[in-house]
């Protein structure tokens, strides 16, 4: 699990940190820097898919650059930019996979945290590119792993391997550190669903939910090959629309595709076509928590978008029960004041606010429960009605100026 992400002169934000649960809800106004945050994962997330350095803030032929000109991904006036991550490496969410690895490498205590730092500034001998300027891997053991220093973002092979690697390193541990931290980055992934995309028919055997939701019917049909999962995912659904649902189909079409039908109590049948745009995005994050090939970690923007506010505390139920086990995290950005009085304690301790301050450009992250009285706010009033206030914006400006 990720349990903190620093950001230093990375876009809009100076010198912030985002501290992560298991689920972690972030707050902001529109421009504030939710999105940029976002961004700073898919550059983590493109250092585990081993794409170089250009490809992941330029784009790829399966990978779209990062938002923004190559002149705004660094902070206005600044050289260099640093993300730093902090990940708990062999927590309940690693298992005995991990574990078996980490017995084989000699002389090596297994670490509780494992710190990945990637430094990013221009190459001055070539204008307009980026070099790696560092990018390292250290424990709290006190070993420490440095790859690709000082290579510029050519494509060569020094700067395609941004983790340690067994073949590279001599320390003992270094192949397991590898492995680990390329697996809890390669593991991330960006749901955003699209109507659309669920609607349509997929190829059989298709059992991984894409980002837009694609292939929703034929995940649907494996998480349904179980019974006891179809019995999970049919209370749910049933619990979070107004349907009355009862069962699922999946008819073939002449081409072989497959569809989805939903069947509800009445004898009623409703195709994915005709079924409404909330209760297609239920779907899709049922399909990704209980589909056979979840995510370690799943980004969500806007999490509330097409499900009624009523219904959003069932929405927050079922991501607080399905990464309560440690096995999926999830990071949501949301502006429903719904879904924040909705939310239960723990993922309160987990909220942030992303906070764009007066008179400059910076955008600052704070612990919702660090803000001056929330707690006690929370209890009077409800974090819903705080956030339609402005409260948020305020009580940080007014803490900030006075520090």
């Amino acid at each position: 699990m990720i349990t903190s992400i620093r950001l230093r002169d990375f876009k809009n934000f100076a010198d912030e940190t985002l501290r992560l649960g298991p689920f972690t809800v972030i707050v902001g106004a529109n421009a504030s820097g939710k999105s940029n945050i976002r961004d700073a994962f898919r550059v983590l997330h493109g250092v585990g898919r081993g794409y170089a350095l250009e490809d992941i803030l330029g784009g790829a032929a399966d990978w779209d650059s990062i938002r923004g000109a190559a002149n705004e991904i660094l902070r206005f006036g600044s050289s260099e930019f640093c993300l730093e991550a902090k990940i708990d490496p062999f927590g309940r969410e690693t298992g005995a996979e991990a574990l078996r690895l980490l017995s084989q490498e000699s002389k090596f205590t297994a670490p509780k945290e494992l710190t990945y730092t990637l430094r990013v500034g221009r190459d001055t001998t070539s204008e307009g590119r980026f070099r790696v300027v560092e990018a390292r891997c250290r424990s709290d053991t006190g070993h420490r792993w440095r790859i690709g220093a000082n290579s510029r973002s050519n494509g060569g092979s020094a700067n395609r391997r941004l983790l340690p690697h067994r073949t590279e390193e001599k320390i003992a541990g270094a192949g397991v550190i590898g492995r680990e931290t390329e697996r809890m980055f390669h593991g991330m992934r960006f749901l955003d669903p699209n109507p659309n995309l669920m609607r349509a028919p997929s190829f059989p055997g298709q059992s991984k939910l894409g980002d837009g939701g694609e292939n929703l019917p034929t995940v649907l049909q494996e998480i349904c090959s179980d019974r006891h999962l179809k019995h999970i995912l049919l209370e749910w659904i049933d619990d979070l629309t107004p349907m009355d649902v009862r069962d699922f189909e999946f008819p073939v079409d002449p081409s072989g595709r497959i569809h989805l039908v939903i069947c509800e109590a009445n004898g009623r049948k409703v195709s994915a076509y005709s079924a409404s745009d909330g209760a297609l995005r239920f779907l899709a994050v049922l399909a990704a928590v209980f589909g056979p090939e979840p995510a370690r970690l799943y980004f969500m923007e806007e999490i509330e978008i097409g499900i009624h506010p009523s219904r959003l505390h069932l929405l927050l139920d079922l991501i607080e029960t399905q990464t309560e086990g440690g096995g999926i995290q999830i990071v949501a950005t949301t502006h429903s004041p719904a879904l924040l009085t909705a939310m239960g304690d723990r993922t309160f301790e987990n909220a942030s606010v992303v906070c764009r301050l007066p008179d400059t450009d910076d955008s600052i992250i704070r612990p919702l429960r660090d803000i001056m009285n929330a707690r006690m706010l929370r209890k009077e009033q409800g974090m819903g009605r705080l956030l339609e206030g402005g409260w948020m914006e305020r009580a940080l400006d007014f803490t900030e100026a006075a520090e």
